[in-house]
């Protein structure tokens, strides 16, 4: 069963697609039946403790344990993260820029929808593969006020905002997480406003004098919806049971 959740979750996100940081799909693997799946933003050991005590048998998340680059050796941190899921035999699989870029379950999807666009269209692309979307809002578009209610309603948390744009908005460029670069795709694509999670020094007066509205939400906060949607899918279609475990992050 584990190799027909992992088989369609492949089948629906298309890892091969990208060129991402670091490996999508199992991570490390678990059991061979899977009741329980429990998801998550960031493999920590927080979470794994959470998900051990929810008798999960996988462990779904955007952010895994192994990046291009970090240490081959492992850590006390990483140690401790990989013991609990041998102890209690867990497997992990994460999903990242896939994630980020589907057009339905992705991430930067699914705020488009949650803060009122009426369409969107894949935007910002990465090594070749899209990985955001730009949204437009029914009418004539939103006051930037509205906009920023509505991100902090939508995320739980009151973002960054720049407001230097037009008086309505009518179109947004979305890449969640560390999207601040991709300010320039959005200019690029004529939109009105661009949202991100991680803020960059440098955004604040690129934003103000090109007259771009910028809103920064949160790295993890924007981040939530794309996994959970995932255990969602997961539960309909296995039978499985699903709990979205929430181990916040104010960055």
């Amino acid at each position: 069963m584990l190799d027909n959740i992992l088989d369609y979750l492949d089948e629906l996100l298309r890892p091969a697609s990208f060129q991402d940081y670091g490996p999508n799909g199992l991570q490390v693997p678990g059991p061979d039946q899977v009741a329980r799946v429990v998801t998550g933003v960031s493999a920590s050991a927080e979470l794994f403790e959470r998900a051990a005590e929810l008798g999960a048998d996988l462990v779904i998340v955007h952010h895994g344990l192994f990046w291009t680059g970090a240490p081959l050796a492992l850590t006390r941190a990483s140690k401790r993260r990989l013991a609990l899921l041998f102890e209690h035999e867990m497997a992990l699989a994460a999903y990242h820029l896939p994630l980020d870029g589907h057009p339905e379950v992705g991430n930067n999807a699914l705020l488009a929808g949650g803060l009122g666009c009426a369409s969107h269209v894949p935007f910002a692309a990465h090594k070749g593969a899209t990985i955001g979307v730009a949204g437009t809002f029914p009418g004539d578009g939103i006051e930037p006020a509205e906009l920023v209610r509505r991100v902090e309603r939508l995320t739980a948390r009151e973002p960054l905002a720049f407001l230097a744009g037009p008086a309505r908005v009518r179109t947004i460029g979305i890449v969640s997480g560390a999207g601040a670069d991709y300010l320039g795709d959005a200019l690029a694509a004529g939109c009105d406003a661009f949202l991100t999670g991680e803020p960059a020094e440098r955004v604040m007066t690129h934003a103000q004098e090109e007259g771009i509205h910028f809103v920064a939400a949160g790295h993890y906060a924007t981040e939530t919806f794309g996994v959970r949607r995932l255990g969602e899918l997961l539960a309909g279609r296995f039978a499985v049971a699903h709990t979205f475990v929430d181990v916040p992050n104010p960055i």
